[in-house]
C-alpha cells in the first residue's frame, strides 16, 4: 500500500484548471489554518488498497484561499484502468453554496466497452456509485453535485485502424461534515473515493463485505503504462 503525499497549495480553483498545472508558491504551508493542515496530514498518512497508485499534483487556483490535490491510477500490472483527481478546498470564512469550510471536488474518468456505453441507465448508476461509497463508510456529507458523461469516439482516415472506444467521466463535489475542531474526516472521504475509482475501473470487491457491489467492465484494451 501506498501512502498519500503531496504538497500544500494557499490556491484554489475549477477542475478545468487544476488540468493546467498550476501553482501558487506565494505562501508556505504552514501560513495555512490548523484544521486545513490537519485534513491534508490525514490525507497524507491514508492506506489505500495497493492497485491505487496516488501521487500530489499541482492544486487548481480561485475556489478557495487553500486547496491541496491528489491524482491517482487504478492499476493492473502494466495497464491503467481508470484515472481521477481529488481536490480539497478550505475557505476558513465558509462558503454559501458549499453550506461549510470545506468541500472535495472529483473528476473519475475510465473506458467502457461499447454496449456499456449505451446503456440508458449509466449515468444514474454510476452517480449512485459515488453516494453509495461515501454511505457506505457512514460518511455525513451534503450538497452533492456534479455530472456524468459519456463519449465514444470512432477513428477514420489514416486513424481507422483503431478500434472504436467508449468513456465515461464523472465530475462531482460535495461538502463533508466537519468533526472536531472543524476538521473533516478526510482520509476517509479519500478512501471513499477511492472505493468509486475502483468500482469505475471494474476491480473486484475489496472485502468480502462488498460482495454486493456491481462494478463495470473492465474496459477491452485497458492503456498499457
Amino acid at each position: 500500500m501506498a501512502a498519500a503525499q503531496g504538497r500544500l497549495s494557499d490556491g484554489a480553483g475549477e477542475m478545468d484548471d487544476a488540468n493546467g498545472g498550476d501553482r501558487d508558491e506565494s505562501r508556505s504551508a504552514p501560513s495555512a489554518p490548523l484544521p486545513f493542515r490537519t485534513a491534508v496530514e490525514a490525507l497524507k498518512g491514508a492506506r489505500l488498497r495497493p492497485q491505487i497508485e496516488i501521487d500530489p499534483t499541482p492544486a487548481p487556483k480561485r475556489l478557495a484561499p487553500f486547496a491541496y490535490a491528489l491524482e491517482a491510477t487504478v492499476v493492473d500490472g502494466e495497464q491503467d484502468l481508470a484515472d481521477g483527481r481529488l481536490v480539497l478546498l478550505h475557505d476558513p470564512d465558509g462558503h454559501d453554496a458549499w453550506r461549510g469550510t470545506f468541500r472535495l471536488v472529483t473528476l473519475i474518468r475510465a473506458e467502457l466497452e461499447p454496449e456499456m456505453a449505451t446503456d440508458p441507465l449509466l449515468p444514474e448508476v454510476c452517480w449512485s456509485w459515488l453516494t453509495g461509497a461515501l454511505q457506505a463508510r457512514g460518511l455525513g456529507y451534503g450538497e452533492p453535485s456534479g455530472t456524468v458523461t459519456r463519449a465514444s469516439s470512432h477513428y477514420f482516415g489514416g486513424l481507422a485502424e483503431r478500434p472504436a472506444n467508449s468513456q465515461i467521466e464523472i465530475r462531482a463535489s460535495w461538502t463533508p461534515r466537519e468533526g472536531l475542531g472543524g476538521v473533516p474526516d478526510s482520509a476517509a472521504h479519500l478512501a471513499s473515493w477511492c472505493d468509486l475509482l475502483a468500482q469505475v475501473a471494474g476491480l473486484p470487491p475489496a472485502g468480502p463485505g462488498d460482495a454486493s457491489v456491481v462494478t463495470l467492465p473492465q474496459r477491452r484494451d485497458p492503456q498499457s503504462r
